[in-house]
């Protein structure tokens, strides 16, 4: 598979090029073929009727189901706007078909905090000011739950590291940063 591939044109075994070349726009259906599954998605079932099977996790998130929270923006996997949880594992949900999440359980930054209310880390992303434009700032939410979930202590360097996979062009990531630290502090009670 070469990088001008994306999910449903590997599948159906055409890049990009090789569609243009025959005379489909680019990211059309090779196939009239659709089907119908059930996403686990934020703790519900959601039915997707009629489906291409080559449409990506992001699209059905967001085109079917309305979840708009997962940012599409490069759909290669390198700039983080679209992270989900797919699992309990981060994962870019451009590169991930729709149709392969099936029996799994996808959480959404949607989905973060049961309840209408926000997670501590939306909170504090806001309340530092790290949302600027907010074209990142879900995946940068999904993807800062997933470190300290795993790394409750992490140092900056972990967190840099951590967030390295979300391109942010507004705020030089030192509000995001501050952000972290202020989560971090009060998980551990040591905020007011």
């Amino acid at each position: 598979m070469t990088s001008d591939r994306n999910p449903g044109y590997a599948e159906a075994g055409h890049s990009q090029v090789e569609a243009a070349a025959e005379g489909a726009p680019a990211g059309s259906r090779l196939t009239d073929e659709s089907e119908s599954y059930t996403l686990q998605v934020n703790g519900r079932e959601e039915s997707v009727k009629a489906a291409w099977l080559g449409e990506s996790l992001l699209y059905v998130l967001r085109e079917r189901l309305g979840l708009p929270g997962s940012k599409n923006a490069c759909e290669q996997g390198e700039c983080g706007s679209c992270s989900v949880f797919l699992d309990g594992t981060l994962v870019v949900s451009c590169c991930v078909l729709a149709a392969d999440a099936v029996d799994s359980e996808v959480v959404t930054v949607e989905g973060l905090e049961p309840g209408d209310g926000l997670s501590d880390v939306q909170q504090r992303f806001l309340d530092a000011g790290a949302v600027q434009c907010g074209f990142c700032t879900p995946g940068l939410i999904v993807a800062v739950h997933d470190l300290l979930d795993r790394v409750p202590d992490a140092d900056e360097l972990t967190v840099r590291e951590a967030i390295s996979g979300n391109l942010c062009r507004c705020t030089g990531y030192g509000r995001i940063l501050q952000a972290v630290v202020d989560v971090q502090r009060q998980r551990a009670g040591t905020q007011p």
